[in-house]
């Protein structure tokens, strides 16, 4: 399979139409199948835009989601959709408070609704000639969500797996298996989002994850490297699997900080794992030497252009930072895209979705005077 030199996240500014039916929904005042109705037009209607401004690869927007990771989880068996005391603490900001409790051993089965969502968008995408792509938070994501949140989630965790080794085998074999069942339904394309290790290169921050301070950090990073990678092992060759790394993406903020330096010997030597797309669009995510540490025959995605805000990058200095990139990882195995989705949670960006295709737009100009 063939893979262009620009690229998308897979998080797209749901359209108003969208929200409103959302919030009627919430309201009672729709059913689900009026909900799913507006769904499908609007993921119809976006991959076909997605098709017209040149893009290979393309999602269905995540248009069936709240969150970017949430309701992937509430999608396997033992995991239940709650409320937190709070929601995600961002700069300057906090999200909603859904959570996901642990009321039981986690399990698969069919019908988990990101299988169902791609069902829907692989026809979609044939029509136009383009790859159908799935994208799902990591494994090691939803480890860290039931073992990091808060004080009675953390419990209810401890409560069904007293062994958290248990927990993290049972993590990885839930999503090989969903994993496996997109394949089975046809994805070859298949994103891990995993904002653990934007988290673990905070030198400040990082501790958050050390289970009330029974690890190290290069006892967390070596963990979530076993988690994920245990997800991965045996799975088809034809089956691409990528995986995005960012510090947070929510309402135009972030919630970490710090390069890539100290994770950089684990998440760039996972196995299983074909292409990283990394955020680079302003200072906090550090520089380009961290790249060192990545395969040479491994794609490296730069994320230069920023889906949190309008204003569009001036081209030469993003062709400026490519080559620069190209120090310390080969030109001819890098790509670029945005360095985040357009809306990782249904609020999305602080951003017009004219100034969306915009940002789609620039990357791709870029992408074709850099590489051809």
């Amino acid at each position: 399979m063939s893979y262009p030199r620009y690229d998308i996240v897979g998080s797209f500014l749901r359209p108003v139409s969208l929200k409103e039916a959302r919030e009627k929904f919430e309201k009672g005042e729709i059913s689900r199948e009026d909900l799913k109705e507006v769904e499908d037009k609007e993921i119809a209607d976006l991959v076909e835009k997605e098709a017209k401004a040149g893009l290979k690869v393309v999602s269905d927007g995540e248009f069936r989601r709240s969150y970017w990771h949430l309701d992937t989880f509430w999608g396997f068996g033992g995991v239940e959709h709650v409320k937190a005391e709070h929601g995600y603490f961002f700069h300057d900001e906090e999200t909603r408070p859904d959570a996901a409790k642990l009321v039981g051993k986690l399990t698969y089965e069919p019908g988990h609704p990101d299988v169902e969502a791609f069902d829907y968008l692989k026809p979609l995408a044939e029509k136009y000639g383009v790859t159908p792509r799935q994208s799902i938070p990591a494994p090691a994501q939803l480890y860290c969500e039931l073992i990091c949140r808060n004080d009675e989630l953390i419990a209810a965790t401890d409560a069904v797996y007293p062994d958290r080794a248990e927990l993290a085998k049972d993590v990885s074999k839930v999503y090989r298996e969903l994993i496996l069942d997109l394949y089975k339904h046809g994805a070859r394309d298949v994103k891990l989002d995993d904002c653990t290790w934007g988290v673990l290169v905070n030198d400040n921050f990082w501790h958050a994850f050390d289970e009330g301070g029974r690890l190290k950090r290069e006892e967390i990073l070596q963990l979530y490297k076993e988690i994920n990678e245990n997800a991965l092992v045996d799975l088809p060759t034809d089956l691409r699997i990528t995986t995005h790394i960012c510090r947070g993406n929510y309402d135009s903020t972030w919630a970490s900080e710090g390069g890539y330096g100290p994770a950089a010997p684990y998440v760039f030597k996972e196995k299983g794992v074909d292409a990283f797309y990394l955020e680079f669009d302003d200072e906090r995510s550090g520089g380009f030497e961290p790249l060192k540490e990545v395969p040479a025959d491994k794609e490296v995605v730069l994320g230069l252009v920023t889906s949190k805000k309008a204003e569009l990058e001036d081209p030469e200095e993003v062709k400026a930072r490519i080559k620069e990139a190209s120090k310390f990882h080969p030109l001819e195995t890098s790509a670029l895209s945005t360095q985040c989705g357009f809306a990782s949670t249904e609020e999305g960006n602080h951003l017009t979705e004219d100034q969306q295709w915009a940002k789609i737009k620039l990357v791709e100009e870029v992408a074709k005077e850099v590489w051809g």
